[in-house]
C-alpha cells in the first residue's frame, strides 16, 4: 500500500547523478551552463552528488530519448562504469521519453519538475504544504508510470533501479494514485477553507509579502524584520510553507509573509496545488520583491518572478524592489575589476573608490518605476532605509483602511 511519498533523509549516503541539458536555438551554451549549475544546486538540496554534466546541441529534443543516439550511448557508458544512481534532465520528459530512457539507462530518471517536487516534499513542514506537494507529485507521476521502474518503488521498500514491475502492478499503482489524489483534494479543500477564514480575520490589517527567486535571502530578511526564528539556509527552497509574522514600524502594525521562492520552469501542477499558499501573495497589499544582486543572472531571475506573479494574478501591486546581498556584489565587482587588468568597465566598475549605496543608486537598477532599496540582510546593512521605505508604503495603505484616525489617536 502506498501511503506517503518519501525522499532520501539527510543522514543517508549521498546518491550520485549525472545532469543532462540541450543547447537549442532558444538558449545559448552559456545559459545552459548556468541552468545546469542551478540544477546541480537543486540536486545537492535533495542530497544528491553531481558527478558529471552533459550537453548536446540539438534544434529540439529527440522525441524518443530527448538526446541523440550517440550522446545517449556516451551517457550509458559513463553511468555503467561509475555506477551512477540517477540521471537528471533539465527539461520535462514526456512519458515515452521517460520509458525509453529508463529502459536504456536502467537507473532512476528524473526531470527538472520531479526533482523540484521531491525537494518541496522534503522541505514541507505544515499539513497544508505536505498535502499540496503530495497532490502535485501524484498528478505529475500518474501518466509517467513505466514497467521498468516507478518513482513509487521506494514506498515498497525496493531499490527501484534494476528490476521490472509488471503491467498488472502498474495498473494497481494507477488505481491507488487515483484514489490518493481524490483523498488529497478533499483534504486540501478542508485546509483551504480554514485558511480563507484566517485571511478574512486579517482583512483590516495591512499585509505585505516577500517574493523572489529561490535562495535570494527572503527568510534572512524576514528574520531581520520580525526577529522571529525563521529557517534561513543557503539552499534552494529552504522555505516551502508560508510564514506570517506581525511587524511594527513607526507604531503602525502590519503582517509580513515569507512565501515559497520561485524558480524557472516551476512545475505547473505545483503552482496549481500551491494556489492557497500563494493566496498570501495575491491578497497582499504590498510586495517586497527580493533580488540577489550578486547573482550574475539576477535580471533573468527578476523576469521569472514577474512572470510567475502574472500567472497567479498578483501583478499591479505596490512593490518595493529589495536588492539584497550587496556585500557579495561588491566582492564580485572587485574580482571582475581585477580580471580586466585595469581596462575601463562600464557603470559601477568605473568607480575607483569602494562601492557605496550612493553608487548603486546611480546604476540602471534604480531607474525603474518601482521603489528601490539596496541592502545586505545578512550583514544588516542599510536596513534603516528599508524600514523607512516599507513603513511609508504601509502607512499609506493603513490610512486608507482607517482614514478617520490619526496615528497618535490610535497608538
Amino acid at each position: 500500500m502506498i501511503d506517503t511519498l518519501s525522499v532520501n533523509g539527510d543522514n543517508s549516503i549521498p546518491e550520485t547523478a549525472v545532469l543532462v541539458a540541450l543547447v537549442t536555438r532558444e538558449q545559448t551554451q552559456e545559459q545552459v551552463d548556468e541552468y545546469l549549475e542551478e540544477l546541480a544546486f537543486l540536486a545537492t538540496t535533495l542530497g544528491t552528488e553531481t558527478k558529471k554534466m552533459y550537453t548536446q546541441k540539438l534544434e529540439k529534443p529527440d522525441i524518443r530519448t530527448f538526446v541523440g543516439k550517440g550522446k545517449l550511448e556516451e551517457i550509458m557508458e559513463y553511468v555503467k562504469a561509475m555506477d551512477i544512481g540517477m540521471v537528471i534532465f533539465d527539461d520535462d520528459l514526456t512519458p515515452s521519453q521517460l520509458r525509453n530512457l529508463e529502459k536504456a539507462l536502467k537507473v532512476r530518471i528524473y526531470d527538472r519538475s520531479l526533482l523540484i517536487l521531491d525537494i518541496f516534499l522534503k522541505r514541507a513542514q505544515t499539513a497544508q504544504a505536505k498535502t499540496q506537494v503530495e497532490l502535485a507529485r501524484y498528478q505529475y507521476l500518474m501518466p509517467r508510470l513505466t514497467r521498468l521502474w516507478t518513482h513509487l518503488e521506494r514506498q515498497r521498500g525496493g531499490t527501484g533501479t534494476r528490476g521490472g514491475a509488471g503491467e498488472k502492478e502498474i495498473e494497481t499503482d494507477r488505481r491507488i494514485i487515483r484514489n490518493q489524489i481524490n483523498v488529497l483534494k478533499k483534504k486540501l479543500e478542508k485546509i483551504e477553507k480554514q485558511g480563507e477564514i484566517q485571511r478574512k480575520n486579517r482583512s483590516n490589517v495591512v499585509r505585505a509579502a516577500l517574493v523572489g527567486y529561490t535562495n535570494v535571502g527572503k527568510s534572512t530578511l524576514m528574520r531581520r524584520l520580525t526577529k522571529a526564528d525563521v529557517l534561513a539556509e543557503d539552499k534552494l527552497f529552504a522555505t516551502v510553507d508560508s510564514t506570517v509574522r506581525k511587524v511594527v514600524i513607526d507604531q503602525i502594525p502590519f503582517l509580513l509573509s515569507d512565501t515559497v521562492g520561485f524558480i524557472r520552469k516551476l512545475p505547473t501542477h505545483l503552482i496549481e496545488s500551491f494556489k492557497s499558499t500563494l493566496e498570501e501573495i495575491r491578497e497582499a497589499d504590498i510586495l517586497l520583491h527580493v533580488i540577489d544582486v550578486s547573482h550574475p543572472n539576477f535580471e533573468e531571475h527578476m523576469q521569472v518572478v514577474k512572470e510567475t506573479l502574472s500567472d497567479i494574478g498578483a501583478t499591479d501591486k505596490p512593490t518595493l524592489l529589495v536588492f539584497n546581498k550587496i556585500d557579495q556584489y561588491r566582492a564580485n565587482a572587485e574580482v571582475a575589476e581585477d580580471q580586466v587588468n585595469g581596462q575601463e568597465m562600464e557603470d559601477i566598475f568605473e568607480q575607483e573608490e569602494p562601492i557605496t549605496i550612493d553608487h548603486l543608486k546611480e546604476t540602471f537598477m534604480a531607474r525603474g518605476e518601482e521603489e528601490v532599496v539596496f541592502i545586505s540582510a545578512q550583514n544588516k546593512e542599510n536596513m534603516d532605509e528599508l524600514k523607512t521605505k516599507l513603513g511609508e508604503m504601509v502607512a499609506q495603505k493603513h490610512y486608507t483602511i482607517f482614514p478617520n484616525y490619526l496615528k497618535h489617536d490610535v497608538y
